[in-house]
Parts: C-alpha cells; structure tokens; sequence
C-alpha cells in the first residue's frame, strides 16, 4: 500500500491543540461504554494531559468534575444506564446523534443517548471553550436537522488520464488512495475523521461517481481496501460509502446484462451486497450516477430511473443501507442551434414524474441548481417538487466553478440561501431534505484544501448540515475562533473581512446577473465568454448585438420558469419582476435593460468587474497586514494564493468587459478603460 504522510505534518485546521484548553485544564467525568465513548475518553484524556486537568474516575460523583460527559440508557448502542435523564426530565431519547447541554454553578454536563451524541456533546464544548463553564444557567436540546451530512470524494484509486487522481480536486492528490492502491497507515485518515465529526459531518463517500473500471473492484474483490478505510473513520462515528457502476455485473462478472428487472442482476446485487456488509458491517450505502455524462444506466433496457434506483435499493435493505441516485441526467449531447432543448429543464423533467415510485431507502441526490454548481443559479424546482420522494441536496464545497482554492470564496451565504430557500412558501430547503452532500474539497495536501482559507468551507458546510437555520456568519466566527484561539480583535476582524463577501467578490468579476458558464473548457479555470457557447453542453448565454441571456419565461422561451411553484414561477416569469442577481438565466433582455438597482444591464457587467478587482486587491492588501498575527507557512500559502486571483480577477474583468463592450458597442458611461 501507498506511504501515507505524517499526522504530525499536517495542519490540524480547526482542531489545534488550543481549542481543547477549555477542557484540558479542568477535572473531567466520562461515564459510558462503547467504541465513540471510548474515542470522548481518548480525547478527554489527551487534552488533561496536554493542560494539566484530571480525567476522574468513572465511579466519582458528577459534583466531583468540572465537565460531565454521560452516555445514558436509550441509546442506539445498548449502553448500562446511569440514571434518567436527570435535568432533562421527561424530555424524551436524543437519539444516536442529540445531547443535551446544561451549565450550572460552574459545571457543565452533556448528557446522550448514543455514542454519536456524546462525541458531538464533546466538541460543542470545545467550541464554546471557556463559556462552557461560565455564566448564568443554561439548558440546551441539540439534535442534527438533518440525518445524514455527507461528503462525496470524487477521488479515482488509478490516476484518471484526463482528470487525474481527483476529479475536480484542488487540493493535491487523494486522501485515501495513492499508486493505484489504498494508503497505507490512514493515520491522517482518522484525523480526518475526527474534522469531520468535530463539525457535524457523519458519512463519506470514498471514491468518484464517474466510476472506472479499477474502481468499479472496490465493490468486490478490493473491497478490503474500504474496509480498512472505514475502520479508520468509524471511531468518529463516519459511515463509508461508495460509488458504484451500474454496470457493475456486466463489468465485474461479464453477465450478459444488467437489466434492473433481471433475476440474475438481482441475486447479483444481493450477493455483492452482502459480501460488502460482511466487510464493512456498518457500511452506509451506494451513490449511484447512471445515464449521466456517458454513465451507464437503466435507460439502456428500457428501464425507469426508479426501478435502477430500488434495485440497488433492495440490495440494500436488509441491511439497512441506502441507495443515493444522483439526479444529475440531462442531454450532454446537445445541438447549440436548438433552442428548444434546455439543460436546466431535464432533473425535473426526467424525475418529477416518478415521485412515489422509489423504494423508502432510495434517495434522489439532487443539485442545489438546475445546471453545474455556478456561482449564481436559482435553486432546483425539483426541490419540493416530489413529496413522495426522498431527497438529498448536493451543493459543492471543492471549488470548481468558484476559483478552484486558489481564489477565497466561502460560500456559506450562498449554501444559507439554498437551505432557507421556500420552494412552496412555507417550508424551507432545509426541512423538505433528508439530507445534505457536499463534494468534498480535500485532498492529501498539508493545508487539507490547498488554500487554508477554503477550509471555512468545509467546517461551514457540516454546521449547515446539523443545523440548516444557522446564521452563517456565526459559523463563520466559530471557525475562526476554534482555528486561531485567542486571536485578538485585529486578527478576527482581519479574517472576517477577507471571508464574509468573497461569494459576492468573485460573483462580481466573473460570471454576471446568473449566467453562467464564462469558463475555459475542460478545467472550468479563469474566463473564456464563448468558451462553451458552441458545444453540445447545453451551457450557453446567447450573447449577440442586441442583448444577452436565456429565455426561460414559459410565454416565448423553454418553459423552466413554469416548473416551480406559483408564487415563483410567476416572479421568474417576467424581466421586470425577476430579481437582478437571476436575470440572465430566465431572461434575454437588451443591454439598456434597467435594473432593479437603477443600473441598465451592460452599466452594472462593467461597474461589477471593475468593483470585484479591486475588492480583491483590497482583500490581498488586508491578509498582507496580518502577516504578524499569523503562521508563516499558512500566511505565506495565503498570500501566495491572492496573487494568482488578484491576476485572474484582472483578466476575467478585462476579457468580460471588452467582450461585452465589442458585442454591444456601448461604452462604459465612467470612461474607463476597456481593452
């Protein structure tokens, strides 16, 4: 197996030593049984070691401690009781994954009903640090919003010829795989693990949807190699997950089929399944991505997304495990003359028709957005749209439209709109989920995500999971506390500004009002306006003399405005009620169009671009005076990393700004200089 890096190399991130201090100078209790309350106790017991506090005997009485940690009856884990639930009455099971939290007369108690519970219970105190154990009285119930928090790594275990050992991966090479084979050691596996559980996170996915041949093996014959991958992340309470083929028996045992309703494809299904849990007996499930970008699927036997979708399914149930079928199909084939065909149409077109015919553990894995993870597009209508079907949402925390961790884009705003979004005006996004994925933005890199700023990202993305109501920004302060400890007022505020509106920064010189797609193609990295324009994607913006956009209206474009409900598709429906940051996908409007913001269209292209640069300078020239307040490698990568967006702001403003300035022969009404 492949060399894996040392621990002691690797940036800790949000988890240094210093943000257990809280804990690790006070007299612990940890009362329980399990392998999770034996990782709370490991951890307890390293930061009383690091700090000079007590871990004190398990048969002490709770007065005895500072700090009480207390797995209690009810629990999935079958543990002894120690009591009720004490102060919190009648208050009912937290489950596996809630505590609850109680601070009086200097003494803090997490109390849980399972393993998982008690190892969240552990790092929100970290979290709070030293108001853990100050202050009034307080009582607290925390219990995730959303069941399963999961990250898809897009990792091949062969490095693929054209997207490498991690496909859209900004961060160096894989985590779990090197040379074709799993890493050896997966020490750094287990610490990251332990990241993730520390923010919320609770399953992995360890290996691309675009499933290759050697990939395909993990399924069988390599399935040894994932299991000792989730022997590493399993005492963090991380399930493992993978991707699979479809195509697997035709690929893997040279059946003639793989037809869904097929007894030979079936018994096979169950077979592999089962050998997989007898390896990995906490296994999670599949994800599955079929009749998608050359991707077999059940389309080729003349079969339903939902019966390919309950055939692994049923694989899956006695088991308890559960299928995520991405939702991601639409004609990547397409001709760029046909107006009529459009991409962001197809999600709701192929699967809103087979709402309630999925198997109770399928889950349609949809993206946030009706195209590609851009950085402005409406949420999916097909969130909402199927009440009979449950629903995973997929947003995209490695950066591959939004600056490929090279530019700062913390994009907790953006996935806060996503969740808080009412597709029917009264219940979130957040609620309607069963869960919340996100591709995973690590790699094997010493920084975990290449930028150390882009691990905001990550930590943001598991607070949002366990609570979709959260205020961003407030996650956002807890990453920076937990990242720097005691950093003082400058240093905060320092990171605050360059972090807090870098969405809307890199929104600014790039792609404008919801269009999308301004990339070069292939690595999606730094402008091309026309780059996609004429390919058979389905990604274009229409730009011509007269205006610019993509008609969606259901009066005289594709109709997509028409597939959400009501009160939405009625705004989308119409220019003047559509809101500006959205214009250009649903509407081909001239470059006098006024905005809501007072601005004609072609005004606010070239007073964005020029704003956006020299917010990122501005950024650049902040992080440049934290130089002293910051760890020099860290600072050095940081600053490293602005130079190279500061450039490609600059050349995505000049290459923007000139082509719209040739297209509509309007001149910029500030006199400024466009190439």
């Amino acid at each position: 197996m492949a060399q894996n890096d040392r621990v002691e190399d690797i940036d800790p991130a949000w988890l240094p030593d210093t943000a257990f201090r809280a804990v690790g100078t006070r007299r612990v209790l940890v009362r329980g049984t399990g392998p999770l309350v034996d990782t709370v106790r490991g951890e307890v017991a390293a930061a009383c070691a690091r700090f000079g506090g007590t871990p004190v005997r398990e048969d002490a009485a709770p007065a005895d401690a500072d700090l009480v940690l207390e797995l209690i009856a009810g629990g999935a884990d079958g543990f002894d009781a120690f009591g009720d639930f004490g102060d919190f009455g009648d208050f009912g099971d937290f489950g596996d994954e809630g505590f609850g939290y109680i601070r009086e007369d200097g003494r803090s108690t997490v109390t849980a009903t399972g393993g998982r519970g008690l190892l969240y219970g552990l790092f929100h105190v970290v979290r709070l640090g030293e108001a853990a154990f100050r202050g009034g009285p307080a009582r607290e119930e925390h219990r995730p919003g959303l069941a399963l928090r999961m990250l898809d790594h897009w990792d091949n275990v062969a490095v693929h010829p054209v997207m490498g050992q991690v496909e859209r991966g900004y961060a160096g090479g894989s985590l779990f795989w090197s040379d074709g084979r799993a890493r050896d050691g997966l020490d750094r596996v287990r610490a990251y693990g332990r990241l993730l559980a520390s923010c919320g996170v609770n399953a992995v996915c360890v290996n691309n949807v675009n499933v290759h041949e050697t990939e395909a093996h993990l399924l069988t014959d390599r399935i040894g190699e994932v299991a000792a991958i989730a022997g590493a992340l399993r005492p963090y309470g991380v399930r493992t997950h993978l991707s699979v083929t479809f195509a697997a028996p035709v690929v893997l045992d040279a059946l003639p089929t793989a037809d869904p309703l097929d007894v030979r494809v079936r018994d096979w299904w169950a077979g592999a399944t089962e050998r997989v849990y007898e390896a990995v007996p906490d296994f999670g499930g599949y994800v599955v991505k079929a009749d998608s970008e050359g991707q077999p699927g059940p389309f080729a036997y003349g079969r339903s997304h939902a019966e390919g979708a309950n055939l692994l399914a049923g694989a899956l149930a006695p088991y308890g495990g559960t299928v995520h079928w991405r939702a991601f199909v639409y004609d990547h084939r397409q001709d760029w003359r046909d107006r009529t065909t459009d991409r962001a149409r197809a999600a709701y077109d192929h699967f809103v028709p087979l709402d309630g015919e999925f198997a109770a553990n399928a889950v349609l894995q949809v993206k946030h957005g009706p195209m590609d993870f851009q950085v402005r597009e409406p949420v999916s209508p097909l969130i909402g749209a199927m009440p009979g079907t449950r629903l995973a949402v997929e947003v995209q925390a490695t950066q591959e439209y939004t600056g490929q961790q090279r530019h700062v884009c913390w994009l907790g705003p953006m996935w806060s709109e996503v969740l808080r979004f009412r597709p029917d005006g009264e219940m979130g996004v957040g609620r309607l989920a069963d869960a919340l994925v996100a591709v995973s933005n690590v790699g094997d890199d010493p920084f975990w995500t290449g930028h150390p700023l882009a691990q905001a990202n990550l930590y943001t993305f598991g607070r949002l999971a366990w609570d979709p109501a959260a205020d961003p920004r407030a996650v956002l302060d807890e990453w920076i506390a937990l990242t720097h400890p005691g950093a003082g007022q400058r240093l905060s505020d320092g990171l605050r500004a360059v972090l807090d509106g870098s969405w809307a920064t890199y929104e600014k010189y790039t792609a404008p009002l919801g269009v999308g797609f301004m990339v070069q193609p292939g690595h999606h990295y730094g402008p091309s306006v026309d780059g996609y324009e004429y390919s058979p994607w389905g990604t274009y913006h229409f730009a011509d003399r007269d205006g610019v956009g993509v008609d969606r209206s259901t009066g005289t474009g594709t109709g997509y405005a028409a597939q959400y409900a009501g009160p939405w598709a009625k705004l989308f429906e119409s220019p003047g009620t559509c809101p500006d940051e959205l214009l250009l996908f649903f509407h081909h409007v001239p470059y006098g169009h006024v905005l809501h913001s007072g601005k004609t269209v072609i005004q606010h292209i070239y007073d964005t671009h020029f704003e956006g640069v020299e917010e990122a300078e501005e950024a650049s020239r902040v992080w440049a005076g934290l130089a002293d307040l910051v760890e020099p490698a860290r600072h050095a990568r940081v600053a490293e990393r602005y130079e190279e967006q500061v450039r490609c702001a600059r050349e995505w403003r000049d290459q923007v700004n000139s082509y719209f300035l040739r297209k509509s022969g309007v001149p910029d009404e500030r006199g400024r200089t466009i190439h």
